[in-house]
């Protein structure tokens, strides 16, 4: 099955070194990707940033830079996080091939972004809010800190051989909702289950939480967010009505 590569964005997230930026670049560029997107990122148009690129330089031209992680996958449907962290909350995992094989089959479908965390501390917990689940690359337990670069060309690797002829590949029915519409949702839910007295924004503990990872892990469609989308503002008429 064929990948769209053009609909597979790469998001590095708050990187702290203008080479590592580079050194993805490169990564990317040898197994086909291009969409590069920074988020809060270092001063990152540097000698040593081309220089690590090593014949990648027109990706580093072509990068977006994005005040929040929010902005930088507005227009993504699916998107999939990369953490070594462990959680007080679980979140959805899948291994690198698996996910590998997901990420292909969606970029059929809309764009696809892959999300990776800073250099010391990964991604935060409400940034792992946006994403449907956690790709984990396996390593050794006793030293499992994986360079930034390096874990960009497992996963654009893994994407490359997601589309040789005997991969399976599951296609999925319909395109996702983009991440932006999954957010207005989100705030409608919200706004209804404190209407019905279900949630407290004063002590929100992690419903909210818990609510994004239901959705995100359901990945619904563009239909399905309309269907619930009708279903809350039925629900906030009803209790006009009353």
């Amino acid at each position: 099955m064929k990948i769209d590569r053009k609909n597979i964005r790469i998001v590095l997230v708050e990187t702290t070194h203008a080479g590592n930026i580079g050194a993805a670049a490169r990564a990317m560029k040898t197994m086909g990707l291009s969409d590069l997107a920074l988020v809060s990122p270092c001063a990152y148009k540097t000698y040593e940033c081309y220089a690590r690129a090593s014949g990648a330089g027109e990706i580093i031209d072509a990068v977006t830079s994005h005040a929040t992680l929010q902005d930088a996958v507005g227009d993504v449907g699916l998107v999939i996080g990369t953490s070594a962290r462990l959680r007080s909350l679980a979140w959805p995992q899948l291994p690198t091939v698996e996910a590998a094989q997901k990420i292909a089959a969606a970029s059929l479908l809309g764009k696809v972004a892959i999300v990776f965390g800073r250099e010391r501390s990964g991604l935060t917990n409400d940034e792992l809010a946006l994403c449907s689940s956690l790709l984990i690359i396996p390593s050794n337990e006793q030293f499992s800190s994986l360079n930034l670069a390096a874990a960009v060309q497992i996963v654009s690797y893994e994407l490359m051989r997601a589309e040789l002829p005997d991969s399976p590949l599951a296609v999925a029915a319909e395109s996702p909702a983009e991440q932006a519409e999954l957010e207005r949702f989100y705030e409608h839910l919200a706004v209804v289950m404190e209407e019905i007295g279900y949630y407290d924004p004063a002590n929100p503990r992690l419903l909210m939480t818990r609510m994004r990872r239901l959705f995100n892990r359901a990945e619904p469609s563009v239909s399905e967010l309309q269907v619930l989308r009708g279903v809350l503002a039925q629900m906030q008429k009803g209790r006009r009505v009353d």
